[in-house]
């Protein structure tokens, strides 16, 4: 919860792959508030009050996994606005003359957005939630140790740049300093 809110503030991208895996969290403990207060709540070295608004935080995202029937796949209704608010932004911003170098940025990610998209079997998704995708797939991949080719791993390293661009200027937008 602490974490969330941290990031939230200090780092779009970061605050969405990080609501993602409680996500898949929460779903690997099948909603099950008593497990991940076994599991994960009770590992922290925190004063009980905090360890209570944890345990409220890990209920509330169950009910509203629940309520929102995301309970197997899928991502909740506040984390699709986060992708909204920031493929918004990202139209903004590649409209916007005084913005050249984010355009710049998108124009070297967007081949690897294309091939990205040509392989994905599922439902076509907008370029944003594209980047948040591969490189949460990646996250996935470096946790299970499986290897990931050079292609790929180029691939990620100009989404992270473009990505931590977005965040910094989305950063921005909310500090109220940003020019468009």
């Amino acid at each position: 919860m602490l974490i969330a809110s941290l990031k939230k503030k200090e780092n779009i991208a970061e605050y969405l792959l990080y609501m993602w895996q409680i996500e898949d969290l929460i779903r690997a403990y099948n909603l099950n508030i008593d497990l991940i207060r076994g599991e994960i709540i009770d590992r922290y070295d925190l004063p009980e009050e905090q360890k209570k608004q944890m345990q409220e935080w890990y209920e509330s995202l169950i009910d509203m996994m629940r309520s929102e029937g995301v309970v197997e796949k899928g991502h909740l209704q506040l984390n699709k606005n986060i992708i909204i608010d920031l493929t918004d932004l990202h139209q903004a911003l590649l409209k916007s003359s005084k913005q050249p170098q984010y355009g710049a940025a998108f124009f070297k990610t967007l081949p690897y957005i294309v091939e990205l998209r040509g392989k994905s079997g599922e439902n076509q998704v907008g370029e944003i939630e594209t980047c948040f995708n591969a490189l949460y797939g990646v996250l996935l991949l470096k946790l299970q140790k499986k290897e990931i080719s050079e292609d790929t791993e180029k691939a990620i390293k100009q989404i992270t740049s473009f990505l931590a661009l977005l965040s910094e200027k989305y950063k921005q937008e909310k500090d109220g300093v940003l020019k468009l």
